[in-house]
This record gives structure tokens, sequence and C-alpha cells, in this order.
């Protein structure tokens, strides 16, 4: 007896959400087929039914963390906090797998590209609005935003072994961004 539609699309969903809850802590390529599926509480012969590849799977991931991110704050005080910063799982998706864009395919990728052209074109629609010139607006926003997500990776990753470098890196890196704007760009 198979099962429904609707079951294969919550099916294909938890697996969906356990990849992508296990690529942002443990990276794209260290997830394996049998954890992501027992993760996800299937077997791994399941995979195929729902994916053609590992890939298709990244690409889905990445597709729906991106369309997820696409609310996510741009404000650097709520974006350089440690809370964000804590919530690798939830977080901003550009720093999230920001260090697996280069090696992912090219499906992936195309969606990663999207989703941060698309922050980079909000933080620049606030920046004309506030009297910018589309140029500079854009410059701004790429740089603005760049240093944002340098900021919380190197924040991320230090945190375990020195918290105290970590919070410091989120002070200053919201004090900078605070000493060029200090108005939200989201």
């Amino acid at each position: 007896m198979g099962i429904s539609r609707e079951q294969a699309a919550e099916n294909r969903e938890a697996i969906i959400g356990a990849a992508e809850r296990l690529f942002r802590e443990h990276g794209v390529d260290a997830v394996g087929l049998t954890a992501l599926m027992k993760e996800a509480g299937f077997t791994q012969g399941g995979f195929y039914n729902h994916f053609k590849s590992k890939d298709a799977l990244v690409a889905a991931v990445m597709s729906r963390a991106v369309a997820a991110g696409e609310g996510m704050l741009t404000d650097a005080e709520a974006y350089l906090s440690a809370a964000h910063r804590d919530d690798v799982a939830c977080g901003c998706p550009m720093a999230g797998f920001a260090g697996d864009a280069p090696r992912i395919g090219d499906q992936a990728q195309a969606c990663y590209a999207k989703g941060l052209a698309a922050m980079i074109g909000r933080m620049t629609t606030a920046g004309i609005e506030r009297g910018l010139s589309p140029a500079q607006a854009s410059r701004t926003a790429m740089a603005r935003f760049a240093q944002m997500v340098g900021t919380l990776v190197l924040s991320r990753a230090v945190v375990t072994a020195d918290p105290v470098l970590s919070e410091a890196l989120l002070a200053a890196g919201r004090e900078a961004l605070g000493a060029r704007n200090t108005d939200s760009d989201g």
C-alpha cells in the first residue's frame, strides 16, 4: 500500500527540515544520507523517492532557507546580537551557509546568490529612501551587509573557545556599523 501525495509531501518536508538543521550545524559535506534520513525519521533507502541526488536536496534546503530568511532583519543591532549568533539553526542563511556556498551545486549556489541579492536589494532600497543615490546605496548596502555577515560568522567561530572575543566582535561590529548609519536598513 502506497502513501498519499499529502504524506509524501510531508515526508519530503521532514527530510528538508532535518537536512537544514544538520547542514547548518555540521556543514553540507559532513552530513551523510544515513545520518540525515535517521534525523528525519526514515530509512536511507527512502531518500531517492524524494530527491534525485544530495545536490538536489541541498538546492531544496537552500531555496527553503533563503525564502525563510527573506524577512530577516537587516538592522545591525539585531543582526549582531548574541541571540542571533547563537541561533545557527534559524538565523540568517547568508551567514549560516557562507562557508558551504562555494562547494554546493550550481542550483543551490543560484538560490544562495538570489537570496543575497534580495537582501542587498532591500538594504539598497532603504539607502535610496534615506537620500543616497542608487549607486551609492548599492555600494553601501553591499559593504554593510558583508561586514554584518563577516562579523556574525567570526563571532560564531570563536564563541565556544573564546566567548569574550566573540562578544567583543559583535560589539565592535555594531559600533562600526552604527557609526556609519544609525537607522535600520530593513
